[in-house]
């Protein structure tokens, strides 16, 4: 009998090691899943169907290329008087787009997290629009995070109660198909349409890129990837141990991409030169007919791992993660450089349309202060540092070097602007959000942002911010305090009222998500995350 329960007692302590050693690693489950479903192969060759052998005759549409860089601070860029690490790391490349173009100096991203910054750059359309509220994430990571996150007392929420059966799969969760974006829309005006880089818009067969208006597509399909295998010999890592998205990208994702459906296989180098070679590769197989290329960088969002080489020319930058997060910036930049100067190799820079933005601000996890000075907050607030995002664009035979617009705009512009620029149709049969600013200042009074219960709206120059968590409204005049330093909601409640009244009759219009907002998460405006807590520190709850 004695042996019995011992027997008994070493199955039940088993078991019980066995669920604590679950519960511990189950983070890592998505991607053992998808290793197991989609093994990652060795790199092959990518090619690019090639157009016409010779340029046609007499004149044609201008190709245009949508660059866009991944949690980008607006002080990442020496464009704006700064640049990482307190102006060591410049960014000429990215800068002469503005000297050789125009510099629209008062864009906004269309939210402050990625991937509903990139639906309403695809669709023309507020993404609240059609149920696209949150960033796409898997319910493991929304978990991931909620579990011991948080800073002093505000901890992180978990919605549970929200889980259920109509959730969407990961998988699933992105841009629906009934919508028309800027890639169909100029490729029923004759243009080849091409896709490099991060997508996150949905991994489902038929919301991938080629199944939404895009004709061949070298995705990394979800919001983020290894820039290198981690133990490859040239790649320098910065690992940011008291972040949990960190973690979960370290144990998740991998070194791999996919073409146009394929089984994922290995890229060759660091991610960002790879993205950049294959954009290269791009515009020469179709220097002889319209295109479209829409490369989206997946730098400087984490994991921060820069080449070896980039990283050995900061020296001078004594802050790991600070020196590693700027070589990146550095090599997206050269990169840029090297994409431009074979725009002019092939004799087609004149009628080439550039555009260059960030999806949103720089991210307070990354434990680095100033990405986004001189504004205050960062990625998932709506403060500036947030949501005002460099806008470069550069068309050597229509906009004239040196010019600089004021004018309120940002992401949401962007499909009516491109459509324009390419002599596309934009749909009639729905409301479009977007506007032509090559064809003038956008005629709206208002743009909106919405993330659950945080609200925001700037109409001319006043910005009105809604939180419940803390449950407040703060209210900027950005004329005079551009950086939002004074809350004047208190000395003028009619234009609070006002403005509420504009964000409830905006939010009439918008749609039911098609996936609910796990997770709530308080981010202090102020200082990065590894700064320590201290009382009175501003902060708002984020939701997604």
């Amino acid at each position: 009998m004695k042996k019995r329960w011992l027997a008994l007692a070493g199955v039940a302590l088993l078991g019980t090691a066995g669920y604590f050693a679950f519960e511990a690693n189950k983070f890592r489950l998505p991607g053992l899943v998808q290793d197991w479903r989609d093994p990652v192969q060795p790199n092959r060759p990518v090619v690019w169907q090639a157009g016409p052998a010779t340029a046609p005759d007499g004149t044609r549409p201008p190709n245009i290329i949508l660059i866009v860089a991944d949690d980008l601070g607006y002080n990442d860029i020496s464009l704006n008087g700064g640049g990482i690490a307190g102006g060591i790391v410049k960014t000429p490349n990215i800068d002469a787009l503005a000297r050789d173009g125009a510099n629209f100096t008062t864009a906004y991203a269309a939210n402050a997290t990625c991937s509903p910054s990139r639906a309403a750059m695809m669709t023309g359309r507020y993404p609240t629009r059609f149920g696209f509220e949150f960033t796409a994430v898997p319910v493991e990571f929304a978990e991931n995070l909620a579990h011991g996150g948080g800073v002093g007392p505000h901890r992180t929420i978990f919605h549970d109660e929200l889980i259920t059966p109509d959730i969407p799969a990961y998988a699933d969760m992105g841009v629906p198909a009934a919508e028309v974006t800027i890639a169909e829309a100029v490729k029923a005006a004759g243009y080849r349409t091409l896709h490099i880089g991060k997508w996150h818009l949905g991994e489902a067969a038929a919301l991938q890129p080629q199944a939404q208006g895009f004709d061949e597509s070298l995705a990394v399909l979800g919001g983020a990837a290894m820039f290198m295998a981690e133990d490859d010999p040239g790649v320098v890592n910065a690992k940011l141990p008291w972040d949990p998205i960190d973690r979960f990208i370290w144990a998740n994702l991998r070194h791999a991409v996919t073409f146009n459906g394929s089984p994922r296989f290995q890229p060759k180098g660091h991610m960002t030169d790879y993205f950049a070679d294959q954009a290269i590769a791009a515009i020469k197989a179709n220097r002889n007919r319209p295109f479209f290329l829409y490369l989206a960088f997946n730098a400087p969002h984490t994991p921060l791992q820069a080449t070896k080489a980039d990283y050995d020319r900061l020296p001078q930058i004594k802050d790991e993660k600070t020196r590693v997060y700027g070589a990146m910036v550095a090599q997206m930049d050269r990169r840029i450089g090297d994409v431009m100067a074979t725009l002019k190799q092939q004799g087609i820079d004149d009628n080439t349309l550039v555009i260059f933005t960030s999806d949103n601000g720089g991210a307070w996890y990354n434990g680095i202060d100033r990405l986004n000075a001189p504004f205050r907050g960062w990625k998932a607030t709506f403060f500036e540092g947030g949501i005002r995002t460099p806008l470069l664009m550069r068309w050597p035979s229509q906009i004239a070097p040196g010019t600089r617009r004021a004018d309120t705009t940002g992401h949401i512009d962007l499909f009516a602007t491109i459509a324009g620029a390419a002599g596309a149709a934009v749909p009639a049969d729905r409301t479009i959000d977007s506007e032509d600013i090559l064809a003038g200042p956008a005629k709206r009074t208002a743009l909106f942002w919405r993330s659950g219960d945080y609200r925001a709206v700037r109409e001319g120059d006043w910005k009105l911010q809604l939180t419940k968590r803390p449950e407040q409204a703060r209210l900027y005049n950005l004329a005079v305090d551009p950086t939002e330093q004074r809350d004047l909601s208190s000395s003028d409640p009619q234009r609070v009222a006002r403005l509420r009244a504009l964000i409830a009759a905006q939010n009439k219009d918008m749609a039911k998500p098609i996936w609910p907002g796990l997770i709530e998460g308080p981010v202090r405006i102020d200082v990065p995350l590894t700064t320590p807590w201290r009382e009175g520190q501003d902060y708002v709850y984020w939701t997604n």
